[in-house]
């Protein structure tokens, strides 16, 4: 089993169809568990993919329309009958509380005390989380957030060029708290010169919105972007009148961020079974990166370093 993976649960747009159920993703990332986006089906979807309402330590709605949120009153009561133990924490736009309150109680059941609500507010919510969480509006006809999952930087000490300098034990420590090191010998040693930085892994989620400078931030660099791409080119008007991506689109964020692995979902459900490869040719005229067309219940490797 990964340490680090994307499940996808359903890749339908506002129609599910026979053979997309409606919008729900998992990221395992270690001993984390992220569900972005349940949408009807998705405790069902969950039980395919092998997942239980324990592997589930937060919940993430980018926003309140139907398909992407009516599978949470079974998820949260699916974590109450199960018992699960820690805190789950729910993130939503703060603007639709109303909505968020209807759902968590949407039908009679025995209430559990482990989720914790995390309304989200304003241009820039402070981050939340281990690893930290962002979150950025995007551009639809309701309030919409993306999300980007980050590690923290790491600095990996180069033991071997500090032993030659006759510095171990407690010494490493001090020359990475504190940027320098003076030696026995009276020598300066700076940490850049016996480090190397290594970036953390990352991931962002963009779903239903236009083009903006919120999906461009969120993918900025990430290692995988999982980004709607609802509509062909040919239907661009359609996309611009209900603020929704295009295939191509998707893929020209994707290649202006500097992303390494972009997979496509959310699809409209005038696209069939059959000919989804248009989407791949369309955003590899943009992409020249690893593209994938998510499926219902792929698992999705992030790539590796």
């Amino acid at each position: 089993m990964s340490a680090l993976e994307l499940i996808v649960l359903g890749t339908a747009s506002a129609v599910p169809t026979r053979q997309r159920n409606h919008n729900g993703y998992f990221v395992r990332w270690g001993a984390q568990g992220y569900l972005f986006d349940p949408g009807e089906g998705t405790q069902q979807q969950m039980s395919r993919a092998g997942l239980s309402a324990h592997n589930l330590t937060q919940v993430c709605i980018t926003h309140f329309h139907g398909d992407h949120c009516l599978g949470l009153p079974g998820v949260i009561q699916r974590i109450a009958r199960d018992g699960v133990p820690h805190p789950v924490e729910v993130a939503y736009p703060a603007a639709g509380e109303e909505y968020f309150q209807r759902l968590r109680r949407a039908s009679e059941f025995q209430p559990t005390d482990v989720i914790k609500a995390r309304p989200l507010e304003g241009p820039s919510p402070a981050p939340f989380g281990d690893p930290p969480i962002t979150a950025l509006p995007l551009r639809h006809s309701i309030p919409v957030y993306g999300y980007r999952i980050e590690e923290p930087v790491k600095t990996h000490m180069r033991a071997d060029a500090l032993a030659a300098r006759g510095v171990a034990g407690p010494s490493v420590g001090e020359l990475k708290a504190k940027g320098t090191l003076v030696t026995s010998a009276g020598e300066v040693l700076a940490l850049a010169d016996y480090s190397y930085r290594e970036r953390g892994r990352s991931f962002a989620i963009v779903m239903d919105t236009g083009v903006c400078a919120g999906a461009a931030a969120l993918a900025k660099g990430v290692d995988m972007l999982l980004i709607e791409a609802t509509y062909l080119s040919s239907e661009s008007a359609l996309a611009a009148k209900y603020r929704h991506l295009t295939a191509r689109q998707a893929a020209r964020i994707a290649a202006e961020a500097g992303v390494r692995k972009l997979v496509l979902t959310h699809f409209s459900e005038r696209y069939t079974a059959q000919g989804f490869e248009r989407f791949a040719a369309e955003a590899a005229e943009e992409f020249s990166g690893d593209i994938v067309i998510a499926n219902d219940l792929d698992r999705i490797g992030f790539p590796a370093r």
